[in-house]
């Protein structure tokens, strides 16, 4: 199952079964209702539409959206607003394995797939095969990966690269789902990616397997 912090603080009268048409049908008949924002983040999902979102979030009561968790959802929806495709990405600053700051624009002049997940999270590791053979294809093309861990603790985290011999650049502030990158580009679920191009620019989001390869082969080419 997907890691999202976000939906453990769900109330339980919400029905995990619901289809994504049955929760925009329940968000637009409850918008005075605080939990119609919970129910908007599982709409968002794993690859979140920050057009959608919005638009859902303003339908939302004045009290609802001026609320403490409406405040910190609007401030959600300007992270995702803020790193749509064509935005220029923001800057990343934190600790690589060896214990020394690493930024992103330490990788000016590549394209650069940000990989956010955690060594405890299922989906990430299921992630890992394709990851390694798009990082095989591409390294020596411009390419290169930053991963942002969401981990609490540094063993396991490095323990996990090492074994698996993920050789790209790895970085993380060690505060688990609090990550300060993730909060800034909008990561509540892992895994997700942003993908950046030479001079700093989101040109692709959530792209994954066959899906990025594809892309990478059509823009490095």
């Amino acid at each position: 199952m997907k890691s999202i912090w976000f939906l453990l603080m769900l109330v339980p009268c919400l029905v995990f079964g619901q289809s994504k048409e049955e929760m925009i049908a329940q968000v637009k008949a409850n918008p005075k209702d605080a939990n119609s924002l919970r129910l908007i983040q599982r709409i968002g999902g794993y690859d979140p539409e920050y057009v959608e979102l919005n638009n859902l979030f303003k339908k939302l009561d004045k009290k609802v959206r001026k609320s403490n968790d409406g405040l910190l959802f609007e401030r959600y929806l300007k992270a995702l607003k803020s790193t749509q495709i064509g935005k220029k990405a923001p800057s990343i600053t934190q600790l690589n394995l060896e214990g020394d700051p690493y930024s992103l624009s330490d990788l000016k002049g590549k394209y650069v797939l940000i990989d956010f997940w955690a060594s405890w999270c299922p989906d990430c590791r299921k992630q890992v095969p394709a990851l390694l053979e798009t990082y095989g294809r591409f390294k020596d093309k411009n390419f290169e990966i930053l991963g942002v861990s969401f981990d609490r603790e540094y063993e396991p985290w490095a323990k996990y690269v090492k074994e698996q011999n993920l050789a790209w650049k790895h970085v993380s502030d060690l505060q688990n789902m609090n990550n300060s990158a993730g909060q800034t580009y909008g990561v509540r679920a892992i895994p997700q990616n942003v993908l950046v191009d030479p001079n700093g620019i989101i040109i692709g989001r959530n792209l994954h397997g066959e899906e990025l390869n594809a892309f990478l082969a059509e823009v490095l080419k």
